[in-house]
């Protein structure tokens, strides 16, 4: 059940239980997704193993736990930030116990996943070969799952199966506990796939972190078809942003370590100057593609911008430092959808204000650095900082925070890169 025999070593054997929990919790991505548990598994997973790292710390008094470097624990600090505003928003607006304790559980199943992940990665013990096949299993399924879904969709079956009762234990909507081989774009009426993820934009993302994995695999045959799944997942779910962000990571993969080489750097100096030079008319060709991108769905354009309006100007008049501290429903011409959401940065402006905001924003902008310069000398930093390019780039099209409990194998590798230990071993 747990696919061993796929496992990237002879012995087929794993060095912690940490590290089986890592691997169960990728490989059964599809068979939980058809359970209707995808989402209660990747919320508790992180828990889970952290708990499991805590054990095995108390028991091995003898064992002294390695160091956490600088960079985890700036992102503790910096989710920990968001705890606080989320409390003392809840406060200014007398929202009550109860739900300031269903918002904290859902900061644990968010935001704190940022920083539980890193930690495990930095102190359990787990080889990041188990998490590139892991990740490939998953492209691979998504390939099946493709071929299957389609024939249903050819053949009109239906593409909702049916809402898993774990509903019940609530969460952010039912959309993460349908069971589905595919959906239906509203605006074309087409058939449209959002694979295990919520909605289909997700699963572009999702496709986006598996290809920086997949690309890293060493078995040809196994890349070959992992890299296959992510192409199925990308196009099928028609993210306009998926595809962008898709592309970019070919040439980033490629040459992202590559800054201290002369010929780089003697390419930079010629196309820098050439950019500068020829800036308004580059600028004006990418707007005027961004605007066709735009228009090919313009209902959904139409919505993001309105939620992103309405976000702003409550966020400056009502909440400008601490947020509202929950998400509310925007009015019936955003369909009812959340405020702020599609959208990491009006979300958190909307919740949690500038500190929130900024919570954020200075973690990722110090690891982008971080992980830049440590990428000329570790293949593992240069995924890492593929895997942040991702996170950024979606960032400004998705809801980081609702998403943390599927894209967290990327949370897991920033702990991998941050650890000088683990970031200084070769692949």
């Amino acid at each position: 059940m747990l696919f061993t025999a796929y496992l990237p070593f002879k012995d087929k054997r794993f060095i912690s239980t940490e590290e089986k929990l890592v691997w169960a919790g990728l490989v059964l991505t599809y068979p939980t997704f058809m359970l209707g548990l995808i989402y209660v598994m990747g919320s508790i997973i992180g828990w889970l193993i952290f708990m499991v790292v805590l054990m095995r710390c108390y028991l091995d008094l003898n064992a002294k736990p390695r160091p956490l470097s600088p960079m985890i624990w700036m992102w503790i600090v910096a989710m920990l930030l968001m705890l606080v505003a989320l409390l003392i928003a809840h406060s200014d607006w007398s929202l009550g116990v109860g739900q300031t304790i269903k918002s904290t559980i859902g900061w644990m199943k968010g935001w704190a996943l940022l920083a539980i992940f890193p930690v495990i990665a930095a102190l359990a013990k787990i080889r990041k070969e188990v998490v590139i096949r892991g990740v490939c299993i998953i492209a691979i399924h998504t390939l099946i799952f493709s071929l299957i879904s389609v024939a249903f969709y050819v053949v009109k079956l239906p593409g909702d199966i049916f809402l898993s009762p774990l509903k019940v234990i609530g969460g952010p909507g039912e959309s993460f506990f349908m069971v589905s081989f595919y959906g239906i774009n509203p605006e074309t009426g087409a058939g449209r796939w959002r694979f295990f993820t919520p909605w289909a934009p997700a699963a572009g993302f999702m496709a986006c972190i598996y290809l920086v994995f997949c690309l890293q695999e060493k078995n040809a045959r196994i890349r070959r078809w992992a890299i296959a799944g992510c192409w199925a997942m990308l196009i099928l779910s028609q993210s306009r942003a998926g595809i962008a962000i898709f592309i970019m990571l070919f040439p980033l993969v490629l040459f992202s370590d590559k800054f201290k080489e002369p010929w780089m750097l003697l390419l930079l100096g010629i196309t820098i100057p050439l950019i500068l030079l020829l800036g308004e008319p580059i600028y004006n060709a990418v707007m005027d593609s961004y605007e066709a991108v735009k228009q090919q769905r313009p209902g959904s354009t139409r919505v993001r911008k309105a939620l992103a309006n309405i976000a702003i100007q409550r966020w400056q008049a009502e909440a400008p430092i601490w947020g509202h501290g929950i998400v509310e429903r925007g009015p019936k011409m955003v369909e009812f959808m959340p405020i702020g959401s599609h959208h990491s940065w009006y979300g958190l402006l909307f919740v949690k204000g500038l500190v929130g905001a900024v919570a954020l924003a200075i973690p990722m902008l110090v690891s982008s650095i971080y992980l830049l310069w440590a990428s000329q000398d570790s293949k593992t930093a240069q995924t890492a900082l593929c895997l942040m390019a991702v996170l950024i780039c979606y960032s400004f099209f998705e809801n980081l925070e609702i998403l943390s409990y599927l894209y967290w194998p990327a949370l897991l590798w920033f702990g991998f890169a941050f650890s000088k230990k683990r970031s200084s071993m070769a692949m």
